[in-house]
Protein backbone atom coordinates (compact mmCIF):
# COMPACT_ATOMS: atom_id res chain seq x y z
CA UNK A 1 0.00 0.00 0.00
CA UNK A 2 1.58 3.67 -0.76
CA UNK A 3 1.19 6.10 2.05
CA UNK A 4 -0.80 9.23 1.40
CA UNK A 5 3.11 11.47 1.54
CA UNK A 6 4.26 9.16 -1.50
CA UNK A 7 1.07 9.65 -3.69
CA UNK A 8 1.19 12.95 -2.99
CA UNK A 9 5.00 13.64 -3.96
CA UNK A 10 3.64 11.65 -7.24
CA UNK A 11 1.01 13.67 -8.16
CA UNK A 12 3.64 16.60 -7.57
CA UNK A 13 6.04 15.21 -9.64
CA UNK A 14 3.54 13.95 -12.94
CA UNK A 15 2.26 18.30 -12.49
CA UNK A 16 5.70 19.53 -12.28
CA UNK A 17 6.40 16.79 -15.17
CA UNK A 18 3.84 18.70 -17.66
CA UNK A 19 4.53 20.96 -19.83
CA UNK A 20 2.10 23.55 -18.80
CA UNK A 21 3.13 26.51 -20.64
CA UNK A 22 2.89 27.52 -24.09
CA UNK A 23 1.95 30.26 -26.37
CA UNK A 24 0.07 32.12 -25.92
CA UNK A 25 1.86 32.72 -22.62
CA UNK A 26 -0.81 34.94 -20.76
CA UNK A 27 -3.16 31.77 -21.21
CA UNK A 28 -0.74 29.26 -20.05
CA UNK A 29 1.19 30.71 -17.33
CA UNK A 30 -1.26 31.26 -14.79
CA UNK A 31 -2.27 27.48 -15.35
CA UNK A 32 1.07 26.25 -14.21
CA UNK A 33 0.67 29.30 -11.32
CA UNK A 34 -1.90 28.21 -9.55
CA UNK A 35 -0.65 24.37 -9.79
CA UNK A 36 2.31 25.40 -8.41
CA UNK A 37 0.76 26.65 -5.49
CA UNK A 38 0.07 22.71 -3.80
CA UNK A 39 -1.72 22.11 -1.19
CA UNK A 40 -2.29 18.96 -0.18
CA UNK A 41 -3.62 17.47 -3.30
CA UNK A 42 -6.63 15.60 -1.62
CA UNK A 43 -8.57 14.89 -4.44
CA UNK A 44 -5.96 13.52 -6.75
CA UNK A 45 -4.11 11.52 -3.98
CA UNK A 46 -7.76 10.62 -2.95
CA UNK A 47 -8.39 8.91 -6.62
CA UNK A 48 -5.23 7.15 -6.35
CA UNK A 49 -5.83 5.79 -2.30
CA UNK A 50 -9.32 4.20 -3.70
CA UNK A 51 -7.96 2.44 -6.36
CA UNK A 52 -4.97 0.89 -4.09
CA UNK A 53 -7.61 -0.24 -2.02
CA UNK A 54 -8.42 -2.81 -4.62
CA UNK A 55 -5.11 -2.52 -6.98
CA UNK A 56 -1.73 -2.60 -6.54
CA UNK A 57 -1.18 -1.01 -10.09
CA UNK A 58 -2.33 2.91 -9.58
CA UNK A 59 -0.45 4.12 -12.80
CA UNK A 60 -3.48 3.26 -14.78
CA UNK A 61 -5.57 5.84 -12.04
CA UNK A 62 -2.69 8.89 -12.69
CA UNK A 63 -4.84 10.78 -15.52
CA UNK A 64 -7.58 10.17 -13.40
CA UNK A 65 -6.25 12.34 -10.69
CA UNK A 66 -4.37 14.49 -12.50
CA UNK A 67 -7.77 15.65 -14.54
CA UNK A 68 -9.84 15.96 -10.57
CA UNK A 69 -6.74 18.52 -9.25
CA UNK A 70 -6.83 20.22 -12.82
CA UNK A 71 -10.67 20.63 -12.61
CA UNK A 72 -10.32 21.36 -8.82
CA UNK A 73 -7.92 24.25 -9.30
CA UNK A 74 -9.83 25.42 -12.01
CA UNK A 75 -12.57 26.22 -10.26
CA UNK A 76 -10.29 27.97 -7.53
CA UNK A 77 -9.93 30.22 -9.64
CA UNK A 78 -12.91 31.10 -10.99
CA UNK A 79 -14.49 31.13 -7.13
CA UNK A 80 -11.34 33.59 -6.06
CA UNK A 81 -12.80 36.25 -8.58
CA UNK A 82 -16.32 35.82 -7.52
CA UNK A 83 -15.43 35.66 -4.21
CA UNK A 84 -12.56 39.16 -4.84
CA UNK A 85 -10.30 36.73 -2.80
CA UNK A 86 -6.88 38.33 -2.61
CA UNK A 87 -4.96 35.62 -1.63
CA UNK A 88 -4.78 31.90 -2.10
CA UNK A 89 -2.08 29.54 -0.41
CA UNK A 90 -0.74 32.26 1.11
CA UNK A 91 0.05 33.26 -2.39
CA UNK A 92 -1.67 36.52 -4.80
CA UNK A 93 -4.70 34.49 -6.78
CA UNK A 94 -4.50 34.52 -10.34
CA UNK A 95 -7.08 37.64 -10.67
CA UNK A 96 -5.36 39.77 -8.80
CA UNK A 97 -1.77 38.68 -9.90
CA UNK A 98 -3.16 38.87 -13.79
CA UNK A 99 -6.17 40.33 -14.03
CA UNK A 100 -9.94 38.91 -14.06
CA UNK A 101 -10.17 38.60 -17.56
CA UNK A 102 -6.66 36.29 -17.90
CA UNK A 103 -7.98 34.25 -15.15
CA UNK A 104 -11.49 33.72 -16.23
CA UNK A 105 -9.46 32.56 -20.10
CA UNK A 106 -7.25 30.68 -17.90
CA UNK A 107 -9.85 29.05 -15.96
CA UNK A 108 -12.08 28.04 -18.65
CA UNK A 109 -8.82 26.31 -20.46
CA UNK A 110 -8.01 24.40 -17.27
CA UNK A 111 -11.72 22.60 -17.66
CA UNK A 112 -10.73 21.50 -21.29
CA UNK A 113 -7.18 20.14 -19.89
CA UNK A 114 -8.62 18.50 -17.56
CA UNK A 115 -10.90 17.01 -19.72
CA UNK A 116 -8.09 15.73 -21.76
CA UNK A 117 -7.01 14.05 -19.22
CA UNK A 118 -10.01 12.27 -17.85
CA UNK A 119 -10.25 10.46 -21.48
CA UNK A 120 -6.67 9.47 -20.96
CA UNK A 121 -7.95 7.27 -18.29
CA UNK A 122 -7.28 3.66 -19.30
CA UNK A 123 -9.91 1.45 -17.58
CA UNK A 124 -12.96 -1.31 -18.47
CA UNK A 125 -15.20 1.09 -17.45
CA UNK A 126 -13.83 4.22 -19.38
CA UNK A 127 -17.51 5.13 -19.99
CA UNK A 128 -18.85 4.76 -15.98
CA UNK A 129 -15.86 6.91 -15.02
CA UNK A 130 -16.51 9.74 -17.70
CA UNK A 131 -20.18 9.71 -16.52
CA UNK A 132 -19.34 10.20 -12.61
CA UNK A 133 -16.69 13.11 -14.05
CA UNK A 134 -19.54 14.80 -16.00
CA UNK A 135 -22.31 14.50 -13.78
CA UNK A 136 -19.44 15.99 -11.04
CA UNK A 137 -18.81 19.02 -13.00
CA UNK A 138 -22.42 19.97 -13.69
CA UNK A 139 -23.34 19.35 -9.72
CA UNK A 140 -20.30 22.05 -9.25
CA UNK A 141 -21.21 24.61 -11.44
CA UNK A 142 -25.04 24.17 -9.70
CA UNK A 143 -23.43 24.44 -6.21
CA UNK A 144 -21.62 27.70 -7.15
CA UNK A 145 -25.05 29.30 -8.44
CA UNK A 146 -26.87 28.24 -5.62
CA UNK A 147 -23.67 29.87 -3.09
CA UNK A 148 -24.52 33.10 -5.63
CA UNK A 149 -28.06 32.83 -5.41
CA UNK A 150 -27.75 33.03 -1.46
CA UNK A 151 -25.57 35.79 -1.17
CA UNK A 152 -28.90 38.33 -2.00
CA UNK A 153 -31.27 35.80 -0.13
CA UNK A 154 -32.02 36.27 3.78
CA UNK A 155 -32.00 34.15 5.73
CA UNK A 156 -30.71 30.91 4.33
CA UNK A 157 -31.93 27.60 6.04
CA UNK A 158 -29.33 25.20 7.28
CA UNK A 159 -30.68 22.74 4.71
CA UNK A 160 -30.54 24.59 2.00
CA UNK A 161 -26.62 25.73 2.79
CA UNK A 162 -25.70 21.80 3.30
CA UNK A 163 -27.06 20.80 -0.10
CA UNK A 164 -25.34 24.31 -1.52
CA UNK A 165 -21.98 23.01 0.18
CA UNK A 166 -22.84 19.08 -1.34
CA UNK A 167 -22.87 20.30 -4.22
CA UNK A 168 -20.04 23.10 -4.63
CA UNK A 169 -17.64 21.09 -2.50
CA UNK A 170 -18.65 17.87 -1.66
CA UNK A 171 -19.22 16.29 -5.19
CA UNK A 172 -15.82 16.37 -5.97
CA UNK A 173 -14.32 14.74 -2.82
CA UNK A 174 -17.09 11.92 -3.14
CA UNK A 175 -16.10 11.38 -7.45
CA UNK A 176 -12.78 11.58 -6.41
CA UNK A 177 -12.97 8.29 -4.21
CA UNK A 178 -15.56 6.76 -6.80
CA UNK A 179 -13.67 7.11 -9.69
CA UNK A 180 -10.43 5.55 -8.13
CA UNK A 181 -12.35 2.90 -6.79
CA UNK A 182 -14.11 1.99 -10.24
CA UNK A 183 -10.50 2.01 -12.15
CA UNK A 184 -9.30 -0.72 -9.05
CA UNK A 185 -12.16 -2.88 -9.73
CA UNK A 186 -14.15 -2.42 -7.13
CA UNK A 187 -17.37 -3.60 -7.00
CA UNK A 188 -20.35 -0.37 -7.99
CA UNK A 189 -21.39 -1.37 -3.82
CA UNK A 190 -17.86 -0.75 -2.89
CA UNK A 191 -17.77 2.34 -5.43
CA UNK A 192 -20.75 4.33 -3.62
CA UNK A 193 -19.78 3.54 0.10
CA UNK A 194 -16.29 5.37 -1.08
CA UNK A 195 -18.74 8.18 -2.87
CA UNK A 196 -20.93 8.47 0.48
CA UNK A 197 -18.25 8.36 2.86
CA UNK A 198 -16.64 11.26 0.49
CA UNK A 199 -19.51 13.26 0.26
CA UNK A 200 -19.87 13.49 4.16
CA UNK A 201 -15.99 14.10 4.27
CA UNK A 202 -16.95 16.82 1.78
CA UNK A 203 -19.73 18.41 3.99
CA UNK A 204 -16.89 18.52 7.28
CA UNK A 205 -14.13 20.18 4.96
CA UNK A 206 -16.56 22.90 3.60
CA UNK A 207 -17.83 23.65 7.12
CA UNK A 208 -14.32 23.33 8.70
CA UNK A 209 -12.87 26.07 6.10
CA UNK A 210 -16.02 28.45 7.33
CA UNK A 211 -14.52 27.32 10.39
CA UNK A 212 -10.67 28.35 9.61
CA UNK A 213 -11.83 31.76 7.89
CA UNK A 214 -12.78 32.84 11.41
CA UNK A 215 -10.80 30.94 13.63
CA UNK A 216 -7.98 29.85 11.72
CA UNK A 217 -4.76 30.88 11.31
CA UNK A 218 -3.57 32.97 8.05
CA UNK A 219 0.12 31.71 8.17
CA UNK A 220 -2.07 27.29 8.20
CA UNK A 221 -4.78 28.47 6.54
CA UNK A 222 -3.43 30.30 3.28
CA UNK A 223 -6.19 32.97 3.22
CA UNK A 224 -6.97 35.75 5.18
CA UNK A 225 -8.72 36.00 7.85
CA UNK A 226 -12.21 37.43 8.02
CA UNK A 227 -12.70 37.25 4.33
CA UNK A 228 -16.10 35.51 4.37
CA UNK A 229 -17.46 37.83 6.74
CA UNK A 230 -16.40 40.73 4.51
CA UNK A 231 -17.98 39.47 1.30
CA UNK A 232 -21.24 39.03 3.01
CA UNK A 233 -20.22 35.20 2.16
CA UNK A 234 -23.37 32.90 3.48
CA UNK A 235 -21.19 30.48 6.04
CA UNK A 236 -22.37 27.27 8.27
CA UNK A 237 -21.35 29.80 11.12
CA UNK A 238 -23.18 32.56 9.94
CA UNK A 239 -26.71 30.89 9.27
CA UNK A 240 -26.05 29.10 13.15
CA UNK A 241 -25.41 32.73 14.41
CA UNK A 242 -28.80 34.71 12.75
CA UNK A 243 -30.77 30.85 14.24
CA UNK A 244 -29.47 31.30 17.43
CA UNK A 245 -29.51 35.08 18.06
CA UNK A 246 -31.83 37.62 19.42
CA UNK A 247 -32.67 41.05 19.91
CA UNK A 248 -29.64 43.16 19.82
CA UNK A 249 -26.91 39.82 18.07
CA UNK A 250 -29.61 39.66 15.90
CA UNK A 251 -29.53 43.07 14.75
CA UNK A 252 -26.19 43.62 14.61
CA UNK A 253 -25.87 40.56 12.70
CA UNK A 254 -28.58 42.42 10.30
CA UNK A 255 -26.74 45.49 10.65
CA UNK A 256 -23.23 44.02 9.23
CA UNK A 257 -24.29 41.87 6.42
CA UNK A 258 -26.76 43.96 5.04
CA UNK A 259 -25.32 47.33 5.75
CA UNK A 260 -23.19 48.74 2.89
CA UNK A 261 -19.47 50.49 3.52
CA UNK A 262 -18.76 49.43 7.02
CA UNK A 263 -14.83 49.04 7.65
CA UNK A 264 -13.55 45.30 7.41
CA UNK A 265 -11.64 45.56 10.73
CA UNK A 266 -15.19 46.72 12.22
CA UNK A 267 -16.99 44.29 10.77
CA UNK A 268 -14.62 41.06 11.68
CA UNK A 269 -14.33 42.22 14.98
CA UNK A 270 -18.06 42.64 15.66
CA UNK A 271 -19.41 39.66 14.12
CA UNK A 272 -16.48 37.26 15.54
CA UNK A 273 -17.92 38.64 19.38
CA UNK A 274 -21.18 37.86 18.51
CA UNK A 275 -20.24 34.25 16.87
CA UNK A 276 -18.23 34.07 20.36
CA UNK A 277 -21.30 35.12 22.63
CA UNK A 278 -23.54 32.89 21.24
CA UNK A 279 -20.99 29.42 21.67
CA UNK A 280 -20.72 29.24 17.24
CA UNK A 281 -17.40 28.36 17.88
CA UNK A 282 -17.87 25.13 19.53
CA UNK A 283 -20.87 24.30 17.15
CA UNK A 284 -18.88 24.50 14.30
CA UNK A 285 -16.21 22.02 15.94
CA UNK A 286 -19.41 19.52 16.93
CA UNK A 287 -20.80 19.74 13.56
CA UNK A 288 -17.40 18.98 11.59
CA UNK A 289 -16.58 16.15 13.90
CA UNK A 290 -20.04 14.91 13.48
CA UNK A 291 -19.18 14.43 9.67
CA UNK A 292 -16.22 12.66 9.95
CA UNK A 293 -17.57 10.22 12.18
CA UNK A 294 -20.74 10.01 9.55
CA UNK A 295 -17.92 9.37 6.78
CA UNK A 296 -16.16 7.10 8.18
CA UNK A 297 -19.39 4.70 9.28
CA UNK A 298 -19.47 3.97 5.45
CA UNK A 299 -15.58 3.54 4.80
CA UNK A 300 -15.87 0.56 7.45
CA UNK A 301 -18.21 -0.78 5.15
CA UNK A 302 -16.15 -1.12 2.13
CA UNK A 303 -14.90 -4.70 1.66
CA UNK A 304 -11.26 -4.51 1.81
CA UNK A 305 -9.53 -5.49 4.91
CA UNK A 306 -8.77 -2.83 7.36
CA UNK A 307 -5.44 -2.71 7.17
CA UNK A 308 -5.32 -1.89 3.29
CA UNK A 309 -7.97 1.23 4.79
CA UNK A 310 -5.86 2.46 7.43
CA UNK A 311 -3.49 5.20 5.58
CA UNK A 312 -6.48 6.44 4.20
CA UNK A 313 -8.16 6.80 7.79
CA UNK A 314 -4.97 7.22 9.74
CA UNK A 315 -4.55 10.99 6.87
CA UNK A 316 -8.14 12.11 7.83
CA UNK A 317 -7.74 11.56 11.34
CA UNK A 318 -4.64 13.19 12.42
CA UNK A 319 -3.93 15.53 9.72
CA UNK A 320 -7.77 17.30 9.12
CA UNK A 321 -9.78 16.48 11.84
CA UNK A 322 -6.74 18.05 14.42
CA UNK A 323 -6.84 21.14 12.27
CA UNK A 324 -10.14 22.56 14.34
CA UNK A 325 -9.41 21.04 17.40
Amino acid sequence: MYSYKDLQELVNKQINNENFVKEPRQLYEPIKYILSLGGKRIRPVFVLMACNLFSDDIDKAINAALALEIFHNFTLLHDDIMDNSSLRRNKPTVHTKWNSNVAILSGDAMSIIAYQFITKTNSNNFFEVLDVFNTTALQVCEGQQYDMNFEDKKPVSEANYLKMIELKTAVLIAASLKIGALIGGASHKDAQFLYLFGINLGLAFQIQDDFLDVYGDTKVFGKKIGNDIITNKKTYLLIKAVELAKSADYKELYNQFFTKNCPSEKKIKSVISIYNRLGIKKIAQNKIVEYFNLAFTYLDKVSVNSERKQELSSFIKTTLINRVK
